[in-house]
């Protein structure tokens, strides 16, 4: 009896070698290549480094200079926040709309899919130099088309302090169809049978939108919530594209990362860039946490029993 149970024992800890092994590849990836790089970004943040001269070490001074002596890193942070809170629940709302459209029975359907994924997969770049063309003032296209459908003459967009923001957000549209394939994979995981009951029930199309579908599809778009909440706070490329790195007019799209950026590889103050990114990462952390905390008052899960 003792024989095969220490048997027994001999043949998990070989399992556990083997899953060890197939596992390690991914391992050694997470510790040369994230958190390698990561503990070393720590310790430059401690350092006044420019790249050239090797670090000196200056403690928490480069915290002190972010959040009580740098004017632009508060500026880049509400620049980011504004951002965050135009382009996020616009993106949440318009994602979850279409695809309510593109889970209803009409002709076509796979190809009205296809033609709103696809510009999801065009992003980055080359789509911040189509829309600087589509909202120059100058040789652009929306402008134009403003003017005559609506008799709105177009503001400056990219060249004005006050619309470059909601320029940007509308350019983020651009790239909902991602999201709404996820949406649409939830919304086809919705049991028939509670609309069934609903319709039995007496419910119109609006109560049982209220009452079936969006509680079902809350779980989703925590999700897409949480992603969204993320990735507005690491928004750089358009920005970059769309004000040649600089930021402008007037800072108005100076985002947090684009001034990291600008800290790190055109001042080379990579100590202090280091420790903006730190700060970043704390600051995106709090806020996901904070994401979770609340998900217990409005997100619902199929089998869950929550206590009262």
């Amino acid at each position: 009896m003792q024989l095969l149970r220490r048997r027994r024992l001999t043949l998990a800890q070989k399992e556990d070698l083997w899953a060890l092994f197939f596992i390690a590849p991914w391992l050694i990836g997470f510790v040369i290549f994230t958190a390698g790089p990561m503990l070393f970004s720590f310790f430059f943040s401690l350092t006044r480094y420019n790249i050239v001269d090797a670090p000196i070490f200056i403690g928490f001074e480069n915290y002190v200079r972010a959040f009580g002596r740098d004017p632009l890193f508060w500026h880049s942070l509400r620049v980011t926040l504004y951002y965050g809170a135009l382009s996020l629940p616009l993106g949440l709302i318009v994602g979850f709309g279409l695809s309510l459209l593109l889970n209803q029975k009409v002709p076509l359907l796979s190809l009205w899919r296809t033609i709103y994924f696809l510009p999801s997969v065009i992003a980055g770049v080359a789509v911040a130099i189509v829309w600087s063309r589509i909202f120059s003032p100058q040789v652009g296209i929306l402008n134009p088309f403003l003017e005559r459908t609506f008799g709105i003459k177009g503001p400056g967009w990219f060249t004005d302090p006050n619309w470059a923001i909601p320029g940007l957000v509308i350019m983020s549209l651009w790239g909902v169809g991602g999201g709404v394939i996820i949406y649409l994979a939830g919304l086809q995981g919705i049991p028939t049978s509670l609309y069934d009951a609903a319709r039995v029930d007496g419910a119109n199309a609006l109560q049982r939108f209220r009452y079936v579908t969006l509680p079902m599809m809350t779980p989703v778009l925590f999700y897409m919530l949480v992603l969204g909440l993320i990735g507005a706070f690491q928004y750089f490329t358009e920005a970059y594209v769309i004000s040649g790195g600089g930021g402008g007019p007037q800072r108005a799209t100076l985002f947090y990362n684009l001034y990291l950026y600008q800290n790190a590889f055109k001042f080379n103050e990579m100590g202090y860039a280091s420790a903006l990114a730190w700060v970043l990462f704390l600051i995106v952390l709090a806020l996901t946490l904070l994401v979770f905390r609340s998900s217990a008052l409005w997100v619902y899960y199929e089998g869950e029993v929550r206590k009262r």
